[in-house]
């Protein structure tokens, strides 16, 4: 069993010095523009390359998110924001729009382009579309089951699906977090109700109240314990991870760039650990 790339989220500086100390592969971080989190306290350019030299110093990596999906008017500012990415030294970028993609191809060639959950795939035909059209990564739609992610990369190996680097399409999949209410995160919930667009960065989370869910024609109520009735549980993948190293997940992804330096350690060190003694045959679930 290889040993998995842990990924996890620098919602500042602080967390992402964290992550890398307690045990990750690599940090995701957005900057202050074309990601999702646009409530965040995201990175400044500066930041960024700060960020990218505390990674490198210790031999890991930075990947900074360009996943909205833009309207024309958000277009003009991209090209010169990917070379900045570029100059201030990331490894990757995370992105769902095909345009983003072949503008960063264009401008910024030496960045690996990994594809974001918010692109669904659900399939590996979409995975080798993605591959040929650059992608070294794929992150698998989040409501995918484990026979069909085991599916997907036995496709991808049987197939021969390469990254630009030559080696196979690595498979990335959310291992723990919060999970969106909505089809791999594209919801229009928040644009209905505040015109926010979750697909541009700014999600009200409103699903994550407490409804009731009332029957019109009989008036009863769907009674339901949490009450959270449009939002699912959060994902905790600890009990089946031995399942999906085994499947060929190559990258666990946690989620939470907005939860504290404390969540972000303890998080880490767990699946760094977890996924450690799944490689060395000691994990129990």
């Amino acid at each position: 069993m290889n040993k998995p790339e842990l990924l996890a989220p620098a919602g500042s500086l602080e967390k992402g010095r964290m992550a890398l100390l307690y045990g990750a592969d690599a940090v995701y971080l957005g900057g202050k523009a074309f990601g999702l989190r646009a409530f965040a306290a995201n990175f400044s350019l500066e930041e960024i390359r700060e960020m990218a030299a505390f990674a490198h110093e210790m031999g890991k990596k930075v990947y900074v998110t360009v996943n909205i999906f833009p309207h024309n008017s958000d277009l003009p500012p991209l090209p010169e924001y990917l070379r900045n990415l570029d100059a201030a030294g990331v490894d990757a970028l995370l992105v769902s729009d095909l345009g983003v993609w072949n503008t960063a191809r264009e401008v910024a060639p030496r960045l690996d382009l990994h594809v974001s959950t918010q692109a669904n795939v659900t399939n590996w035909a979409t995975a080798r579309a993605w591959e040929q059209l650059g992608a070294s990564r794929v992150v698998l739609a989040r409501e995918l089951t484990l026979a069909q992610i085991r599916h997907i990369i036995e496709s991808i190996r049987k197939e021969g699906v390469k990254g630009p680097s030559g080696e196979l399409l690595r498979v990335e999949i959310f291992a723990h977090g919060a999970l969106c209410v909505a089809v791999s995160g594209k919801c229009h919930m928040s644009l209905a109700a505040y015109n926010s667009s979750a697909n541009r960065g700014a999600c009200f989370q409103n699903c994550r109240r407490a409804y009731r869910v009332t029957d019109e024609e009989t008036g009863n109520e769907l009674v339901i314990d949490n009450k959270y009735v449009m939002s699912p549980k959060d994902l905790c993948t600890i009990p089946v991870l031995d399942q999906l190293l085994d499947a060929g997940v190559s990258v666990l992804k946690l989620e939470g760039r907005g939860r504290s330096s404390d969540y972000v350690r303890t998080v880490t060190s767990v699946y760094r650990e977890a996924a450690r003694a799944c490689q060395d045959g000691t994990f129990s679930s």
